[in-house]
């Protein structure tokens, strides 16, 4: 009983990196229209958001099929429920993508400034989420931490592209509504830092029984 349990963990751990790599190819392809004012692109990422929630049902369900299915001892009951509280966090990142994908579609033109930094912040909350992700099934708690550390990273790069943003503003006032509609584009990046910190500390949480956020 406990080897078949024990293989529908794996299984779940899995779907959860299945998931993960669905979100990750979101954000880039949001980032890549956005760069490149592909449309297309953006539609398929907008379009793309109902497989991420298929994926999001499909895991849970797998993980209520886990609670039900046998008595769950302490620390498998905290890897499923934590389970669940991590692909809440995962969908929310893929509605960001496709946030940042409809923001694409509304803008007129991109204010002048380097695209530089949206790339490094899709970059790294990208390598965040999957990061978090593995240490959830690596049981890796030093893993999960430098995932919580490496926020601060998302966060500077954030002030750096609204820093940017404020001075194309006040060289060209015209470019205000642009630069307006592209720091919300970065402001959803530094969301979906904030999401992949929260399932770091949910990882952290399978494994320990503390929350990192406490």
């Amino acid at each position: 009983m406990r080897e078949q349990y024990d293989r529908q963990l794996k299984k779940l751990n899995d779907e959860l990196i299945r998931m993960g790599e669905m979100i990750c190819e979101a954000i880039a392809g949001a980032v890549g229209a956005l760069e490149k004012r592909d449309d297309r692109r953006a539609r398929e990422i907008i379009a793309y958001d109902e497989e991420i929630d298929q994926q999001e049902r499909l895991v849970e369900s797998m993980c209520f099929k886990l609670l039900l299915s046998q008595q769950p001892v302490a620390g498998d009951l905290r890897r499923v429920s934590s389970a669940l509280k991590m692909i809440t966090d995962m969908e929310r990142i893929g509605d960001h993508a496709a946030d940042i994908s409809e923001i694409e579609l509304m803008l007129e033109r991109l204010p002048p400034m380097s695209n530089a930094h949206l790339r490094e912040m899709a970059a790294e909350t990208r390598a965040m989420l999957l990061a978090s992700i593995e240490a959830y099934v690596e049981r890796d708690v030093n893993k999960a931490q430098a995932v919580i550390d490496r926020d601060d990273v998302v966060d500077d790069l954030f002030d750096t592209v609204k820093g940017e943003l404020i001075a194309a503003i006040r060289e060209s006032p015209e470019n205000g509504e642009p630069a307006t509609d592209l720091l919300m584009a970065a402001k959803y990046f530094e969301r979906i830092g904030d999401h992949a910190t929260n399932i770091a500390e949910w990882a952290i949480f399978a494994m320990t029984g503390r929350h990192a956020g406490e």
